[in-house]
């Protein structure tokens, strides 16, 4: 290795240094705060030191309790194939710090990241500096740094619009500092009770939060108590609200049943956004299952309304967005012989969605789980759905971060809902996500099917095992 590459990654490893030493409530083994620990004003000072940089960017700003991701990053394509440079900010990252910020789907480069880490050094200094040392939660976090790292990074590559995700709840979260030209609440579901609200009106207004004066509101919730939530909000703050179900709608198409997800199906969309009714037939979905044709139907949706105003985004740079974008380890295929498949579910809702796709698209493989879960987290609920589902489970856990249950534990869960559970599957403790995978390989045959769920983190540790890891002969 040469002197300068030597330099840049020293460069590189005291950036992440710098980084993963701040309060990081991904990776804390306390979890989030509670909401009267969290507000703005840290994230307001940081972006002050920096000149503001949020202020000049027309945002799309996502919230939801599942499905932002991936309607961030239908929005996103499709804006990119209609010619706008497009910035995304979204989290977590599955491998690398920069995967959360991009621009026209390539990721910041470390070089970029050490650039942006530069520039926030003195002025999260200046606020360390500042703090009382009795406030506990005084100091910038890991997520409000990263957040401005990307709203500086989008305003230094004069971005014509930045797709932002919430990264928790709303109202409170990092995020909502920008200016959006359009904001998007895909799903009201239990998740993060403790911080959200234990009601689902509750967890409606703390994501409700997002709405801001004036500007359109896209809404993919349908059930009545988080929905009225939503709307009190938006009458509020004269927000235009459009609704899936009431001013936009769409007929999804499944995939060949045993496509061993090469199709994510299509849907026939239609909206009442504009004064006539517009249709979009046979759009193409990238994404596999029900809950992706949601998605896609509420990124069009989104993307209609910014055609409303003004915005350049003709019909074939929507088709294209929807059946180009890909979230990696949201039912992503990484092996088909035998089928593997890795997700980032890990609340009911979210496996409810990925159980449906393995019913619609995988048929009736002998089925093996590796599970492992986050603390707070409706662990027994997820296990629920699970069991009977599974001739086989691995129970494990992730290692790169305190907040995961251990085996023993979930054993524990396991067996408290054995009465409940009609079959039981056979079901086994690893310690580690390479034990479990090693565990799974040893009697590893084409025709099984193997899903790794339950948490973002397992699936971050597992994908570079599997991908890189897979016997002679799969793949």
């Amino acid at each position: 290795m040469d002197g300068s590459a030597s330099v840049r990654d020293e460069k590189y490893r005291s950036a992440l240094e710098f980084l993963y030493g701040r309060i990081n409530y991904e990776r804390t083994a306390r979890g989030v705060p509670v909401p009267s620990h969290l507000n703005l004003d840290r994230m307001r000072l940081l972006l002050n030191g920096l000149g503001n940089p949020q202020d000049s960017l027309q945002a799309v700003h996502i919230a939801g309790t599942k499905g932002k991701g991936s309607t961030a990053a239908m929005i996103a394509a499709a804006l990119t194939a209609a010619g706008y440079r497009t910035g995304v900010y979204t989290s977590p990252h599955l491998e690398r710090l920069e995967e959360r910020i991009s621009i026209d789907g390539v990721r910041c480069t470390a070089a970029e990241l050490v650039e942006l880490v530069d520039a926030l050094r003195p002025i999260v200094a200046k606020l360390d500096d500042e703090t009382p040392q009795n406030d506990l939660f005084g100091d910038a976090t890991f997520f409000e740094i990263t957040t401005a790292m990307a709203m500086l990074h989008f305003s230094r590559r004069d971005v014509d619009a930045a797709v932002l995700e919430v990264g928790l709840g709303g109202r409170l979260d990092s995020t909502n500092i920008c200016r959006p030209v359009v904001t998007v609440i895909t799903s009201i579901s239990f998740d993060h009770v403790q911080q959200l609200g234990r009601t689902l009106g509750e967890i409606a207004r703390e994501k409700a939060g997002i709405i801001k004066p004036g500007v359109p509101l896209i809404c993919g919730v349908t059930d009545d108590e988080p929905l009225n939530a939503i709307r009190d909000i938006a009458i509020e703050r004269s927000a235009p609200l459009h609704r899936i179900g009431e001013d936009f709608d769409f007929q999804y198409t499944a995939p060949p049943r045993d496509s061993l997800g090469e199709s994510g199906g299509s849907i026939n969309y239609r909206d009442f956004l504009s004064r006539d009714e517009t249709r979009l037939d046979a759009v193409s979905v990238g994404m596999l299952g029900s809950h992706q044709a949601t998605n896609a139907a509420i990124a069009i949706a989104a993307l209609r309304r910014l055609q409303a105003d003004g915005w350049n985004v003709p019909e074939s740079a929507i088709r294209q967005g929807i059946a180009t974008a890909r979230c990696r380890a949201r039912i992503e295929v990484v092996s088909r012989n035998p089928v593997v498949i890795l997700d980032t579910a890990h609340n009911v809702a979210s496996i409810d969605a990925m159980l449906a796709v393995l019913d619609e698209s995988f048929g009736n493989a002998r089925r093996t789980l590796i599970f492992a879960a986050t603390r707070d987290k409706d662990v027994t609920g997820m296990l629920r759905r699970l069991l009977p589902r599974f001739e086989r489970i691995v129970l494990t856990r992730y290692v790169d971060n305190p907040r995961s249950v251990t085996p023993e534990r979930l054993l524990e869960l396991v067996e408290k809902l054995r009465d409940e559970s009609s079959p039981m599957p056979e079901v086994f403790m690893c310690e580690s996500p390479v034990a479990a995978w090693q565990k799974c390989q040893a009697d590893m045959t084409p025709e099984q099917l193997i899903c790794v769920t339950g948490s973002f983190f397992l699936a971050a540790e597992m994908r570079p095992i599997v991908v890189g890891n897979q016997p002679i002969g799969v793949g």
